[in-house]
């Protein structure tokens, strides 16, 4: 069974955000490819009914609310956040974000941002001027 209240414990999380940085509840990573931008976000225990992923000129902002089921039962412990949490995130104008895609696996929200391809890796063929005769070639002369 489990103790109400665990006075050795209560001193642990006070001093938790002294000894290290809190984290992000919405911990995040993102990754870029030539094709995509993929951003995985932690959202474990979160019904896809209750993830918002919204795109507003070129900020992302993902909202998600993770809350008891049942408000009868007496909360014995509670060490994962209840409530709304959000999270924006400003993306580059580089990015086709009419194509956005988001999907849940595994406790994670994956989006995936295509590359607008105007500003994909290309290759830039390099002409010759028609009215040069000298067919691309340089030519040098000196002066004595």
């Amino acid at each position: 069974m489990l103790m109400r209240f665990d006075p050795f414990r209560e001193i642990d999380r006070m001093t938790e955000g002294v000894a290290r940085p809190s984290r992000s509840v919405l911990a995040m990573d993102a990754v870029r490819d030539e094709q995509e931008v993929t951003i995985y976000i932690d959202v474990p225990g979160i019904a896809k009914d209750d993830i918002e992923v919204s795109v507003e000129k070129n900020e992302l902002t993902v909202t998600v609310e993770r809350r008891w089921d049942d408000d009868e039962k007496q909360v014995l412990s509670s060490e994962r956040p209840q409530g709304v949490f959000s999270r924006r995130i400003v993306l580059s104008d580089a990015l086709d974000l009419d194509e956005l895609k988001a999907k849940t696996a595994d406790g994670v929200l994956i989006i995936s941002i295509p590359v607008a391809e105007r500003s994909k890796p290309r290759r830039i063929d390099v002409s010759t001027d028609s009215s040069d005769s000298s067919d691309g070639a340089i030519e040098t002369s000196a002066s004595e």
